[in-house]
């Protein structure tokens, strides 16, 4: 026990709780827009449980992980098409392809459902499609494929499993302290739900881009690294990915600002927004 209370191990621990609570927003977003179709009473159940199932099965991938990456570190696969696709495919890079195919998959899905024509009027009777159990199996599911990153980051700092355990556990109680203010927010904000979807579309192709050079890496040989077409695949920068990410927020904010904005004027009764002018008769006298 005194071996896990060093400095090292202390400041691993901060440094991992602060990446579980950055790559973990987007999880908690999705449990948040995903538990809303769940019928009303169960909805706050539906959360919890969701996030407790997911956060121990977490602990238990983390463990299976650790071992299948060291493992399967060697490629299974190498292409040897130049001009065409080099590079070689192991388990992480498998990882990450169905991980960010399935998170685009499930993006676009419901960015796609809220531009049908019938979605307004579908919307409550669309909550009510699945059943408590099959939004908590989903929500599991997604989360385990969220961890995917988080985990693969998480090893890059340190190999103790106590420390990664203990800072999956206390992200997964921040998320329960946070569900509850996400998805109200999410509710009375309905304009930042496509937000947040634009934001898990990001995601899905930052993980894809992760493939590219997982293999190399784990070997340290970069001749491994994924190049299509003479183009190699290489995953977005961090501050890429923040950057993207505070622009759409930031246009969000703006455009909600300026059409509360509108919506004011037309209520005062300036339907073009525009101000006032007279339309008084000039050069007239008497």
């Amino acid at each position: 026990m005194t071996d896990l209370l060093t400095l090292k191990n202390l400041t691993d621990l901060v440094v991992l709780i602060f990446l579980q609570a950055v790559l973990g927003f987007d999880n908690l977003l999705y449990i948040s827009i995903e538990s809303q179709r769940a019928p009303e009473g169960s909805q706050r159940r539906v959360r919890f449980w969701g996030i407790i199932l997911a956060v121990a099965l977490r602990v238990v991938l983390l463990f299976v992980m650790i071992q299948l990456i060291e493992t399967l570190k060697t490629p299974f696969w190498t292409f040897d098409l130049p001009g065409i696709i080099t590079g070689g495919i192991n388990f992480s890079t498998l990882v990450f392809l169905f991980g960010g195919g399935f998170i685009i998959y499930t993006a676009v899905r419901e960015i796609s459902h809220m531009l049908s024509v019938d979605h307004l009027g579908d919307r409550a009777s669309d909550r009510t499609a699945k059943s408590p159990l099959q939004i908590v199996f989903l929500i599991v599911m997604m989360n385990l494929i969220f961890s995917f990153d988080s985990i693969l980051s998480a090893i890059a700092v340190t190999k103790v499993f106590a420390v990664l355990a203990m800072a999956i556990v206390i992200s997964g109680i921040a998320m329960l302290m946070l569900a509850e203010t996400v998805t109200e927010f999410l509710r009375k904000n309905r304009m930042y739900e496509v937000l947040g979807l634009f934001i898990l579309l990001i995601v899905g192709v930052v993980l894809l881009g992760e493939s590219g050079p997982a293999a190399a890496h784990a070997m340290h040989d970069d001749s491994l690294q994924i190049v299509v077409f003479n183009h190699p695949i290489v995953p977005m920068s961090k501050g890429t990915f923040y950057f993207s990410v505070v622009v759409l927020v930031a246009v969000e904010i703006i455009q909600s600002g300026y059409q509360r904005k509108l919506a004011l004027e037309r209520a005062q009764g300036n339907p073009q927004g525009r101000p006032a002018e007279s339309h008084a008769p000039k050069g007239r006298a008497g």
